[in-house]
């Protein structure tokens, strides 16, 4: 019987994490600072897209047609539900890259993303998804891809064929992969215990176990214990993608347009460098990147310094964050006074308000690290907003309701943004309540622990378990105050609500 996983752990199901790199509004303001024209609104496509929230949340929210592909059927299953709960432009399938990417029914493309995937298969797969790329991208269409790199993971290498080696050969398969991975862990522990001298040389590697040991068993097993597995340096990937034309457009992480921890001395001398590859190369050296995300377009097409500034000041942002929880709100308060209220502003607007106070460019760089922190999100226009809205009030009504038995998924989708809002299980909770038409959070609250109640749990504060009724609804009253004073004013601004 072949072997349907490829060596892909698919005993354990991945984490329903939400990424928000993969929406395809999030790469204008990217492309715009770089000094990019940014790829078409239109049809996207995902490979491996894990238990399919982020697909369905960007399906639902932006109102685009995607299609996107993951080899593990049950998580196609639950990607699936998701899709017919909200009725979005949705085609998921469960198929391996083999079958998806040789489709001849599919259309082009004009974003594809690959989150993590590219660290996790083998050169066989990664030629067809390289060939797929080729083919299937639109001229001016982009490529997001994230992936494991070096060297940031150099020492840590031999760390992880340690642990997957144990759990190969010390521990039954049948005993499951999660007691593989403790014991696995379990013994680590013991060998850096012996002082071995590779621990001396390489002294992060303890402190890289004792991480790992407090982190998700599900993650763990699907971010160390494939059978494949390579981080890979910037230059390789840069050979890898070679045939499809592609070249290197800008970082999705917005903090690295600014250079944050470059000193003067490593900025110029990536200044001497003109050849792209190397300098990202040599730039990953002077960071120690372990962690790329990366946008790559297909016919990059430079905007004029008119075009560039007439299309940032028309670029709306809106803030997703409480006002006194953003960090680096002290230093870019000039710009979050005027967003304070949660409305939609283009930058443009932004510079009339605060001329004599602010230049552009240090609204364009407040803009970008509040954006990079996450308080800041880009907004839609109107009537793509209009059209997504009933679309997300369905997935995130179905979201609700799962959330009264599992705590999985922490994301609801916004039509302003495009994308996902991080709304944990009791503030969803809340809004389930008030969608039932419990009007206070002392209601809302009885509501919650009504559920909690069923199903035997109870909450922790402090580390401790609350044991009493009138504890538990104490905390989770004031949690439903905080929540309504704080967090729905924002979620009904991204209407989420």
């Amino acid at each position: 019987m072949s072997d349907w996983t490829a060596g892909y752990v698919a005993d354990i199901d991945y984490v329903f994490g939400y990424y928000d790199e993969l929406n395809p509004l999030r790469a204008n303001l990217a492309f715009l600072y770089a000094g990019l024209v940014p790829p078409q609104m239109g049809t996207h496509c995902e490979l491996g897209f894990g238990q399919g929230l982020s697909v369905n949340i960007h399906a639902a929210a932006s109102a685009t047609t995607w299609y996107a592909n993951d080899f593990n059927p049950a998580q196609a299953a639950f990607a699936q539900e998701l899709a017919q709960a909200s009725g979005a432009e949705a085609h998921l399938t469960d198929e391996a890259f083999a079958e998806f990417c040789l489709r001849d029914d599919l259309p082009n493309f004009d974003s594809i993303g690959l989150h993590g995937i590219w660290s996790w298969i083998s050169d066989e797969n990664r030629a067809l998804i390289v060939d797929f790329i080729r083919r299937k991208l639109k001229v001016g269409g982009a490529l997001y891809i994230s992936y494991n790199t070096q060297p940031g993971w150099a020492a840590t290498i031999p760390l992880r064929d340690l642990l997957t080696g144990h759990a190969e050969v010390m521990v039954a398969p049948e005993q499951g992969i999660v007691s593989r991975i403790d014991s696995a862990l379990a013994f680590a522990e013991r060998l850096m215990a012996t002082n071995p001298a590779f621990a001396r040389t390489n002294p992060h590697v303890a402190e890289r176990l004792d991480k790992l040991k407090t982190q998700n068993r599900h993650y763990l097993a699907h971010e160390y214990f494939n059978r494949d597995w390579l981080p890979m340096p910037f230059s390789r990937l840069a050979e890898w993608l070679a045939p499809t034309k592609l070249s290197y457009a800008c970082s999705a992480y917005y903090l690295d347009h600014l250079n944050p921890g470059l000193s003067a001395e490593q900025l110029a001398l990536l200044g001497e460098i003109s050849d792209t590859v190397f300098q990202q190369t040599v730039r990953d050296f002077c960071i120690n990147q372990q962690f790329r995300k990366d946008y790559w377009i297909k016919g990059a097409r430079r905007l004029n310094a008119h075009e560039r500034l007439e299309a940032l000041r028309a670029t709306r942002v809106i803030l997703v964050q409480p006002q006194a929880e953003v960090k680096q709100g002290a230093a870019y308060a000039f710009a979050l006074n005027l967003l304070a209220d949660h409305q939609a502003r283009s930058l443009g607007e932004l510079e009339q308000a605060l001329a004599g106070q602010a230049s552009f460019a240090q609204i364009l760089q407040a803009v970008m690290v509040l954006s990079g922190v996450g308080a800041l999100q880009a907004v839609q226009e109107p009537a793509v907003i209009a059209r997504a809205r009933p679309l997300t009030d369905k997935l995130n009504a179905y979201l609700l309701d799962k959330a009264r038995n599992s705590s999985d998924v922490n994301n609801l989708a916004s039509p302003v943004t495009g994308g996902g809002v991080t709304v944990g299980r009791f503030q969803q909770l809340f809004l389930l309540a008030r969608a039932q038409g419990k009007a206070t959070p002392v209601e809302w609250a009885v509501f919650v622990w009504q559920i909690m109640l069923s199903q035997g749990q109870c909450l922790l504060k402090d580390g401790q378990a609350l044991t009493t009724a009138e504890a538990n609804l104490a905390e989770l009253a004031a949690q439903a105050q905080n929540f309504m004073e704080k967090q729905l004013p924002i979620l009904q601004a991204v209407q989420v609500v």
